[in-house]
């Protein structure tokens, strides 16, 4: 079973995740795709440490469908998250259709595990419009990341404030 949560800055994915995986009745593992590249990620970084339970981590800010099927396949994986993995993979150069190759695979890894996974994205194509190049594709290259998982996905949610709106397949509703 895989659940995407998806909202924009502070609208509790990850709160919602790390709640999951609380309430999970087994065993959990954490995937974290942050790398701490200054002080202020090094800090934010601390913070979602110290918010959730002592599971075990997978640090991994490139390599998302090995570190899935790397982790246990009755573990509920938690992925925190798509939006920085995509940045990850951008700084590193790759292309954008290299990223949403990487997105396919790693989404078919996770909604193949026997176990659940829980994945962590933002949503932010309903914002200020970028100024620079990059920042604009950045947004649409996160958009179709999204989409590729939402596709994927047994459950997709928008968090606003904190509660969520289901997302279906706009085909099942329009047939």
């Amino acid at each position: 079973m895989l659940t995407l949560l998806l909202g924009g800055a502070r609208s509790g994915k990850s709160s919602l995740a790390v709640e999951m995986g609380r309430r999970h009745d087994g065993p959990v593992t954490f995937v974290a795709t942050s790398e701490p590249i200054d002080g202020d990620m090094s800090g934010r970084i601390a913070r979602h440490r110290a918010e959730r339970p002592a599971w075990p981590t997978i640090e991994e800010p490139l390599d998302l469908g090995g570190a899935l099927a790397g982790a246990d396949g009755a573990d509920l994986v938690i992925v925190d998250c798509l939006t920085l993995w995509v940045g990850n993979l951008l700084h590193r150069g790759d292309t954008d259709d290299a990223v949403e190759t990487r997105a396919v695979e790693a989404a078919a890894i996770a909604a193949g595990r026997t176990g659940p996974t829980v994945v962590v994205s933002n949503e932010v194509g309903m914002g200020v419009h970028p100024e620079t190049a990059l920042g604009m594709r950045y947004r649409d290259l996160l958009g179709r990341v999204n989409q590729h998982w939402a596709a994927a996905a047994d459950t997709s949610l928008l968090l606003v404030a904190g509660r969520a709106v289901t997302l279906t397949d706009p085909w099942a509703v329009l047939a």
